[in-house]
């Protein structure tokens, strides 16, 4: 593993079929197992309405903050892996129902823009299913070429999101 420094990442955690909140918490310890990584803070579950593709059951939707040292595409790459063990089929179709889909939202200090990786991700700012809960953890977070979260939430319709705890 090449060594870097260690930094905060933002990941969120989305869920729509079979047991939506055991399949995130059993996410979010897996998340939390990851080498050179601990769990700094996590948001609130929230029960929102599918975004893309309507007609499909509700999400429940967290962030989670990660302090790693892994680099961005090894923790992609491990987004992944814990997708795949939760059942997690990629089979094309966007804005699908899903067991579980882990988005890297951003990671302190990284722009990143290539095939497989776009840092901050692109689309944070349009979609209150993940500002809501990413808003719990890091309401004064910057993103770069977005602005700040707290903002950025204010700017959306949010209605839709609930907060189960």
């Amino acid at each position: 593993m090449a060594s870097v420094p260690a930094r905060d990442a933002y990941v969120a955690l989305g869920s729509n079929l079979g047991d939506s909140q055991r399949t995130l918490s059993l996410a979010i310890d897996a998340l939390g197992s990851l080498p050179s990584t601990a769990i700094t803070a996590r948001s609130r579950l929230y029960r929102t309405a599918p975004w893309g593709m309507h007609e499909q059951p509700d999400f429940i939707n967290a962030v989670v903050r990660l302090h790693t040292a892994l680099s961005p595409h090894q923790l992609l790459d491990a987004l992944l892996m814990i997708e795949a063990a939760a059942g997690r089929v990629r089979d094309g179709e966007r804005w699908g129902p899903r067991t579980l889909d882990l988005d890297l939202l951003h990671m302190d200090g990284v722009v990143l823009d290539d095939p497989a990786l776009t840092l901050p991700h692109p689309r944070i700012r349009e979609r209150a299913f993940v500002l809501a809960p990413l808003a719990d953890v890091a309401p004064q977070l910057e993103l770069p070429g977005q602005g700040r979260v707290a903002e950025l939430l204010q700017r959306v319709d949010s209605a839709g999101c609930i907060a189960l705890d």
